[in-house]
């Protein structure tokens, strides 16, 4: 990184932001055909991974299955600077690479750590979404990880975080 000044090395803070952020917007590439885009998700920082789900079918998964290394970033916006011409953020960039989960088990791991970051009450929609009744539409439910290989992280020099 040039601005050694701006960096995170801290991997208890580079989590955070996984942590933290409503979402992650990851950059795909097919051939030499770019494409982005924004999903919410769960890191499980034990894991080191970044669970998502899915609609059966879509441009994001083509492009996933065809090439599963992905590059992506996580980031928390403190607003703009006013009479700095800056803004005030944190951010996480990672590489890693996508592997489909198939086990229902851990569906419901991943499925449960989204509801329970996004739902301020998520006990309703833990029962609703996630109870046996449930299992084959969830076993249906295609779901990926991506799998953490290298994060690094960026801040502007007047955030503390």
């Amino acid at each position: 990184m040039r601005r050694a000044d701006k960096e995170i090395k801290d991997k208890t803070k580079l989590a955070r932001i996984l942590k933290e952020t409503k979402f992650v917007t990851l950059a795909l590439a097919n051939g030499n055909e770019p494409y982005i885009v924004t999903l919410s998700h769960y890191y499980d920082e034990k894991a080191g991974c970044i669970y998502f789900h899915s609609a059966p079918e879509g441009k994001k998964l083509d492009y996933m299955r065809a090439n599963p290394v992905v590059w992506g970033q996580a980031l928390i916006d403190y607003g703009y600077y006013e009479g700095k011409c800056t803004h005030k953020f944190v951010t996480a960039v990672f590489r890693g690479h996508v592997e489909w989960v198939e086990s229902l088990d851990e569906k419901k791991h991943a499925m449960r750590g989204m509801i329970e970051r996004l739902e301020p009450d998520p006990a309703p929609h833990v029962k609703r979404l996630l109870g046996v009744e449930n299992d084959d539409a969830l076993a249906k439910t295609v779901m990926g990880k991506i799998i953490v290989e290298e994060l690094v992280g960026k801040k502007h020099s007047d955030v503390t975080f």
